[in-house]
């Protein structure tokens, strides 16, 4: 009670006394529109349903830009490197790959 007291008069507990009590009509008050008052939980689930796509479609977004960043070749090897590399390492021999290099170069 004292503590109570001196915190009332220094000015501390005022925030926390005036919050507690959200006044005669709870539905007037703070914090009640999601489940208890406006829509209902009707509003709560629209509200949810909204956030998602609004999270779906950033998603998406950033997933897009990504793929078409640099031509869309991104991440996938040209058909010439893998048979240079191929050449490099003996899979195939010289003529092999002149012949091959000319029909891709088509």
């Amino acid at each position: 009670m004292r503590q109570t007291a001196l915190l009332a008069i220094t000015g501390l507990a005022a925030p926390t006394l005036a919050a507690a009590d959200p006044g005669e009509n709870w539905q007037e008050g703070y914090g009640h529109m999601m489940w208890g008052g406006g829509h209902g939980i009707f509003g709560g689930l629209m509200m949810i349903l909204f956030w998602g796509i609004v999270i779906a479609l950033i998603v998406f977004a950033v997933k897009w830009f990504n793929d078409n960043q640099g031509g869309g070749n991104r991440g996938k090897r040209d058909a010439l490197e893998i048979l240079r590399e191929r050449f490099a390492s003996g899979e195939i021999d010289e003529k092999e790959f002149d012949s091959r290099r000319k029909a891709l170069e088509k």
